[in-house]
């Protein structure tokens, strides 16, 4: 964690000078809206105008929860097992999603209940599952570090092998619940106010899982100005690895893409223990779970995709890509005022 007083703003004069290229595009000014902004961020993260977002990579933390035993959700543990394995092997949501823009995606055990024979699944174990955290704190202070150390040693691994963009993601049965509680905290309102029905809840069925997010706060009572026991009192293992990515992310200089709900958490706590965290995130889609805005609104971002996506395994963070790529395109490749007869645009105030 001695990386974190390390982390700094990202480089503003390559931020300016991709708004400057921008504003120069024979269109009206700001006129792409957010993907501008998101282009000079990754400007600002990489130290330069000429952008480079080619070798994409989809890190997909899985681990297990232990609070399932409350009936918080349709279906068992076990199937976080046989999805980590699918990712891996690249048969999932995900694979089929990403293939489509040239991503790789990697599937990592930091927390699966289970152990899993698979050559393809990053083998990362951190604990077998985390615990009910309706009766106990979800990982002790030792397990939520090295979850985060899972997280920043992958993003330096990426790094090194020349991965421009990061997609951050995650499976995990439970992990809504969790992700309730850490919202619940965060942004100060009440568990009914962020719980939502995750991979889909009968009513019954969410008053449950809202029940276990009010007794886990309860239990616990995490505090907002200790990120780190916030993560192991009602987080999960892939939540803090996922907290880890981001932190790395901005370490190394990567900038790091939000999937929905979950990843918007970890991105949350990121920012927490590094403010400047929020420089190197890109923020995909509002989640159409209730806590997904807030905590994106927390991070001080904004999604361009608002299309009600929860599905997760960082399938909706994939879907930022070819909104870039598009981007990138026309902030290369368009004609230029000066090669034109049209009139350069001014701002209006």
């Amino acid at each position: 964690m001695g990386m974190i007083s390390r982390i700094i703003p990202s480089d503003k004069t390559a931020y300016n000078a991709a708004k400057k290229r921008w504003d120069s595009i024979a269109k009206p000014l700001g006129s792409f809206g957010i993907l501008e902004e998101m282009v000079q961020k990754i400007a600002a993260v990489q130290g330069t105008a000429d952008i480079d977002i080619s070798k994409r990579t989809a890190v997909i933390m899985c681990g297990d929860h232990g609070v399932v035993s409350e009936g918080v959700t349709q279906c068992g543990q076990e199937v976080t097992a046989e999805c980590a394995r699918a990712i891996a092997e690249g048969r999932s949501n995900v694979n089929a999603v990403a293939s489509a823009y040239n991503i790789a995606v990697l599937a990592v055990d930091v927390g699966i209940a289970s152990d899993i024979e698979c050559d393809k699944l990053i083998h990362r174990k951190v604990v077998y599952g985390t615990k009910n955290i309706t009766i106990e704190s979800a990982m002790t202070s030792e397990e939520v570090e090295k979850a985060i150390a899972v997280g920043t040693e992958l993003a330096r691994e990426l790094k090194e092998a020349g991965t421009k963009i990061i997609i951050s993601g995650e499976m995990g049965i439970g992990n809504t619940t969790s992700a309730s509680a850490l919202a619940s905290v965060i942004l100060g309102l009440s568990p009914e106010e962020v719980t939502g029905r995750g991979a889909g809840l009968s009513t019954e069925g969410l008053h449950r899982k809202i029940s276990a997010v009010s007794r886990a706060i309860e239990l616990n009572r995490p505090s907002v100005e200790r990120p780190l026991e916030l993560l192991q009192k009602v987080g999960g293992a892939e939540i803090a690895a996922m907290t880890g990515l981001f932190l790395g992310g901005a370490y190394y200089h990567i900038p790091v893409i939000i999937d929905g709900v979950i990843s918007a958490a970890a991105a949350a706590v990121a920012y927490m223990i590094a403010p400047h965290c929020a420089d190197y995130m890109l923020a995909s889609h509002c989640s159409g779970e209730p806590a997904g805005e807030g905590l994106l609104s927390y991070c001080g971002l904004k999604a361009p995709i608002n299309a009600g996506l929860r599905l997760g395994e960082g399938t909706g963070g994939v879907l930022l890509i070819p909104l870039l790529d598009g981007a990138i395109s026309l902030y290369n490749n368009s004609h230029r005022f000066e090669e034109t007869n049209i009139e350069r645009y001014v701002e209006l105030k």
